[in-house]
């Protein structure tokens, strides 16, 4: 039974769909995974056996009447503590929300159950998701597998965890400055942030928001492709939602990359990159020559990158902490927070609309250049896992971070173009500490994304290196 939770999500999928096994006996493997592992993990914070124990024979019984099937059918998942859940404690990782139970499902986890998800629990998070170092007052910290004294990154840290212990197959997750993509580097998983309104979001206070998305994370692409059947899509009460249906990935990741120009960029021109992240990444850039790819060193002119993140995040953060400021008191939220809105609070008119100025510019600067290459690469995450201890990265080759988020520029930088870009594995330092490269596509050209992180995959299968407390 041990064996099916190193199953791809894919694998499991048709396993149960041919009879070959139950979902009830998937589930069985899962949960003994995690009471296993996750007491020293503490990647899944609200855990619900019975429950997902019901779901499962509910779905056996559903599979023996011959009712038809969603693709996700039978397939063990916990969520994200950002997302609300119907029923089931929603905590965003705030002493504020300790004990809240939402009473309507978030749009991806209401299409994820309609896939035939099983909901075993919660995955944590940092508080209300800010920053990648995933800790908070309710649960406390989660541990990278790889490193049991480090960091697993975050937002989505609980999930890349769970997902590279071998505690589910599949995890959704949230990214506005990485937090799919970051975890997914430290913990050896994929982590893909699509275009925005590829995977819709209801409810939302800013229904045309665009930083922030939902999207999938799983051990291969072809995991994450799956879960994008289940989770993209148009849908009329999300009104930046994209209207191509989500089948279409469900098309072949396979592909020939003959002659295609890529790039390839240590530092997008100008940030600070630790040289154990950028070292290992370069180890397997010949693989994309393998491949059939031109690859060149250049990168997009990202001028201006910094300063439209950091006003559009803090204006952001005024929007979704003023009014819980107000019913709560400023002081229940942690430093980092405070401070973000503090800096959305002092914005101008003037300043807002200046910094869309320079985000129109920059995007056209960016696409302009991928007119000539197809894709960029770049490191995911400018630092290996760091100590759990440190509550974010104060300096990188001796440049100091001004703020809690300076260190992860690399994935923010990415985040205002608006373009599509996943995490895959791409190796290990000499410590053992996990690298991800981020892939970076054409305006809403997710799914050539996936079939290029697919063909680097295959070439490399960093994916199959387990976590050492898997061996224990």
């Amino acid at each position: 039974m041990s064996e099916l939770v190193w199953k791809t999500a894919v694998e499991l999928a048709a396993l149960i769909k041919r009879g070959e096994v139950s979902a009830t006996e998937v589930l069985g493997a899962h949960l003994e995974q995690i009471d296993a592992l996750n007491p020293e993990l503490n990647a899944i914070v609200t855990y619900l056996p019975e429950m997902a124990l019901e779901l499962a024979r509910g779905a056996d019984e559903k599979q023996a009447r011959g009712d038809e099937l969603g693709v996700l059918h039978g397939l063990p998942i916990a969520h994200k503590d950002a997302n609300e859940t119907k029923g089931i404690r929603t905590t965003m990782g705030s002493p504020v929300y300790r004990d809240y139970i939402p009473a309507s499902d978030d749009l991806i986890i209401e299409r994820l159950k309609q896939a035939g998800c099983i909901t075993l629990g919660k995955t944590n998070v940092p508080e209300f998701g800010a920053g990648s170092h995933t800790f908070n007052r309710v649960f406390g910290a989660t541990r990278n597998p790889y490193d049991l004294r480090r960091t697993c990154g975050g937002s989505s840290g609980g999930a890349a965890v769970a997902l590279a212990a071998g505690m589910i197959p599949i995890a959704d997750g949230s990214d506005l400055g990485g937090s799919l993509r970051n975890p997914a580097s430290f913990c050896n998983v994929v982590g893909f942030r699509p275009t925005p309104g590829r995977v819709p979001k209801f409810p939302a206070s800013n229904a045309w928001e665009r930083l922030g998305v939902d999207g999938p994370m799983g051990r291969t692409v072809q995991d994450v492709a799956l879960m994008l059947q289940a989770i993209a899509g148009y849908d009329p009460r999300a009104p930046i939602s994209l209207g191509e249906e989500a089948s279409v990935f469900a098309e072949n990741l396979a592909r020939d990359f003959d002659g295609v120009k890529i790039a390839y960029s240590p530092d997008l021109g100008q940030l600070p990159v630790d040289p154990s992240v950028t070292g290992t990444i370069e180890k397997q850039l010949p693989i994309f020559s393998a491949l059939g790819c031109h690859l060149e060193w250049a990168a997009p002119d990202f001028r201006d990158a910094y300063e439209i993140f950091q006003t559009l995040r803090a204006w952001s953060f005024e929007l979704s902490f003023s009014e819980r400021f107000a019913e709560f008191g400023e002081d229940q939220f942690k430093e980092t927070i405070r401070w973000n809105v503090a800096q959305g609070v002092g914005l101008s008119a003037a300043q807002i609309s200046r910094t869309e100025a320079k985000r129109s510019e920059l995007f056209h600067r960016v696409r302009e250049f991928l007119e000539i290459h197809e894709f960029l690469l770049l490191p995911t995450a400018q630092v290996p896992p760091f100590l759990l201890e440190w509550e974010y990265p104060t300096q990188i080759n001796g440049i100091e971070m001004e703020t809690y988020i300076d260190w992860m520029m690399s994935c923010a930088f990415i985040t205002v173009t608006e373009l599509p870009a996943i995490s895959v594995p791409c190796g290990f330092t000499d410590d053992g500490l996990p690298v991800g490269l981020q892939i970076v596509g054409r305006p809403r050209s997710d799914l050539s994304v996936l079939q290029l992180a697919y063909a680097f995959q295959e070439s490399t299968r960093f994916y199959q290196r387990k976590p050492p407390i898997c061996k224990l």
